[in-house]
């Protein structure tokens, strides 16, 4: 008698996936620190029509790795020249791509998922323009279901609600709210094994500062080897009350590279 695997069979039960990422389109907001994303179709039906009337279309797909819902690779920082591990970052990236902590090795992930609603614990649908999310805050929004070694932290500001608006969503004057340096280094000693947000840079952006200095990255990149998603998508999460899930994630293996485009999901039980 064959014995099916507990995971198999929570599956057959009913599982619901969640979406937690962006739709890839033309013209969506995008880090100016990065090339955008464009989509267009190379063939279209009627370019070519085989002898049976058949035809195909197909397009092509130019973005930069950290375009749309994506998680940075350990190359994608480093500190005074250096990558996580003391990595030398020049002789890293040598011949355009790079041989230590390239994208191909970012992990896949099924691992438990925990939402840090830090708006909702604020009592405010979106927090303001560049608020610094700090230790007390974290805190607080695990304070019924602590962060354990190997989790993800998905950390909701609700400033995705200004996705549709692109200039408000990239916060160039308003700055937007995010994780500051002590925050991260208290999620660090948590062991978590990734974080996310539902903003263009994840960490605290000073109104009128840009992308200037993003010393988070440094914290989780460089010092922790833990790894950033950002643009996340977490309204549904958040209005449907589950704060804890199973989380999915299967980054692209893009040799050399320094992210990778995601599609993350919540998976629950219906």
């Amino acid at each position: 008698m064959t014995t099916r695997d507990p995971l198999v069979e929570l599956v057959r039960a009913g599982v619901r996936l969640i979406e937690l990422g962006r739709p890839y389109f033309t013209g969506m907001p995008c880090s100016p620190n990065h090339p955008g994303f464009r989509m267009t179709l190379a063939r279209r039906h009627g370019d070519t029509v085989r002898p049976d009337g058949g035809s195909a279309a197909s397009e092509i797909i130019v973005t930069g790795g950290h375009v749309g819902t994506h998680i940075d690779a350990l190359s994608h920082v480093s500190q005074d020249g250096t990558l996580h591990g003391g990595i030398d970052a020049a002789e890293a990236q040598r011949g355009g791509s790079f041989a230590a902590h390239g994208a191909e090795n970012l992990p896949g992930l099924l691992c438990r998922g925990v939402l840090l609603d830090i708006a909702a614990a604020h009592d405010v649908n979106i927090l303001p323009g560049g608020y610094e999310i700090t230790v007390a805050d974290l805190k607080h929004a695990t304070r019924d279901l602590p962060l354990d070694p190997g989790d993800v932290a998905l950390i909701r500001t609700g400033w995705a609600r200004h996705y549709a608006d692109p200039a408000t969503y990239l916060g160039a004057d308003s700055g937007v709210p995010g994780v500051g340096v002590e925050a991260a280094r208290w999620l660090a000693a948590q062991g978590v094994v990734a974080t996310g947000a539902d903003t263009t840079a994840y960490e605290r952006l000073a109104p009128g500062a840009g992308h200037s200095v993003l010393p988070v990255h440094r914290v989780l990149l460089v010092e922790s080897g833990i790894y950033i998603m950002e643009h996340l998508d977490l309204e549904v999460l958040a209005e449907s009350g589950i704060h804890e899930f199973a989380f999915v994630l299967a980054p692209l293996r893009i040799v050399g590279g320094t992210g990778s485009p995601v599609r993350p999901l919540a998976a629950v039980t219906r």
